[in-house]
């Protein structure tokens, strides 16, 4: 099989049956070998009965539904499982993403040999103070810390190699940051392509305001793990380790004053009203605690359960 294309979705019920055509226009007048990967994240309206029946019409159309709405991340990751394209394309399925990119998304990474294509909607169509320019606070920031040079984390259309989706475990709200899961699994070779952006034809946006929030969040976790998930130890451990000896050394110090001032009558106050002592004992606190931590995530890492954070209800 060419490709797989993987569609989460919510509440789209206007838009699927044209969503099809399109996609399956394009396929068969490049005479791709497809799949379309329709998950229904916990969808309300009529949106899976929609999925059935084109499914019936057309070999090629499979679906996911799930219990409930679980997120877009968990979406993918359900696909990806399922994709067996040697091209994965992502796209959402409110018709601003153009089906026409695909012949060219996958030249690139089968006859250009990358790992992952970025989409970049240079000319968008959204708010420009609600959406634009927050967007790009968002992609510049993730851009200093991640070390991608995209412009565009959040473009839902994007191209995989299979292997690279079978690598990446998407779950949380880690959708927009794919490529840093891929970077960090070992696919480093990602660029990005200008796609067309379309104005938004039927509904209403699934996502608010908190997904810039959840956004930065998600940048310091996935920040955090692409250096400590493996060995939180290193993490947790110094911090600990440096806390415990100030603690350590700092109650040393008190108490060897105290000797001092004894041992040459001095008038010397007790241990226990000295504030510094309740600060040293803070630390080495403190300092224990991260070392604990540390070794429950050792601990957790190499369990690496194997639990998915999702339910699904009915497959084609």
């Amino acid at each position: 099989m060419d490709i797989s294309v993987v569609i989460p979705l919510l509440n789209e019920e206007e838009s699927l049956q044209e969503l099809h055509r399109w996609i399956a226009s394009v396929m068969q007048s490049n005479n791709f070998l497809y799949e379309i990967i329709f998950i229904d994240d916990g969808s309300t309206d009529n949106s899976w009965e929609i999925i059935k029946e084109l499914s019936k019409n057309n070999n090629n159309v499979k679906g996911i539904c799930f219990q409930r709405n679980f997120g877009k991340s968990q979406a993918l990751h359900a696909g990806f499982e399922m994709a067996k394209g040697n091209v994965v394309i992502t796209m959402d399925a409110d018709l601003q993403d153009s089906p026409d990119e695909i012949p060219e998304l996958y030249n690139l990474i089968i006859n250009e040999d990358f790992d992952l294509i970025s989409g970049w909607k240079k000319k968008r169509y959204d708010n420009v103070l609600t959406k634009n320019i927050p967007s790009k606070l968002f992609n510049w920031a993730a851009q200093k810390i991640s070390g991608l040079k995209l412009h565009d984390f959040n473009c839902g259309l994007k191209a995989y190699k299979n292997e690279v989706v079978k690598s990446v475990k998407v779950s949380g709200e880690m959708h927009r940051y794919i490529p840093v899961l891929a970077k960090n699994a070992g696919f480093n070779k990602i660029d990005e392509k200008v796609v067309q952006h379309q104005a938004r034809k039927y509904g209403v946006t699934k996502f608010g305001v908190s997904r810039f929030t959840n956004g930065f969040l998600d940048l310091i976790t996935i920040s955090f793990l692409s250096k400590f998930g493996k060995r939180p130890m290193h993490f947790f451990g110094l911090f600990g380790t440096l806390m415990f000896a100030f603690g350590f050394f700092s109650a040393f110090y008190i108490g060897a004053m105290k000797l001092y001032r004894l041992a040459n009558m001095q008038k010397a106050i007790l241990v226990t009203n000295n504030p510094w002592f309740y600060i040293a004992l803070t630390s080495m606190i403190m300092g224990t605690l991260l070392f604990l931590a540390g070794f429950l995530g050792e601990l957790i890492v190499r369990s690496n359960p194997k639990e998915k954070h999702y339910k699904v209800k009915e497959v084609i």
